[in-house]
């Protein structure tokens, strides 16, 4: 229960000070007293479950994420719901990655999965992304194959 009302606690304050909400403003908001708000996020006390579910609506965070996402676990603050920091890794001498057990294991990869690696180039924005062959099917209408001969 510590690691809970920890976890809580840290979570509605960052994620109220991201979205530039004092604690009266997030009280109106929930409908409840700022006193309410200052108590959870000091972790004196715990919201009950509607108000979890409507801080987590609130802030486009999983509601399980909103009360058991650890960020000094993980090192990074909660993200928006249903995105993830999987962590970092190491590009090898052959140009190889190894994908995060966590990342591999939510989003059911196996070995000998086909992944598309997208790239933006770009040096304002650029990046890697990787993508399933089939979800890449599905956006674009052209098997991976087809587009790779």
């Amino acid at each position: 229960m510590k690691n809970t009302k920890q976890n809580i606690a840290m979570n509605l304050s960052h994620l109220r000070s991201k979205q530039n909400l004092s604690q009266e403003e997030l009280a109106e908001k929930v409908g409840v007293t700022r006193q309410a708000v200052a108590k959870w996020e000091n972790g004196q006390s715990l919201p009950d479950i509607l108000n979890c579910e409507a801080l987590a609506d609130l802030f486009d965070v999983s509601l399980n994420d909103l009360v058991r996402y650890d960020s000094r676990e993980s090192g990074v603050p909660i993200g928006p719901k249903d995105k993830h920091i999987f962590g970092a890794v190491t590009i090898s001498e052959r140009g190889q990655i190894v994908l995060p057990k966590r990342a591999r294991d939510l989003l059911h990869l196996q070995a000998g999965d086909t992944l598309v690696v997208l790239g933006d180039t770009n040096p304002v924005t650029a990046g890697l992304a990787l993508i399933s062959s089939d979800t890449f099917l599905r956006m674009t209408g052209q098997a991976v194959d087809d587009i790779f001969k």
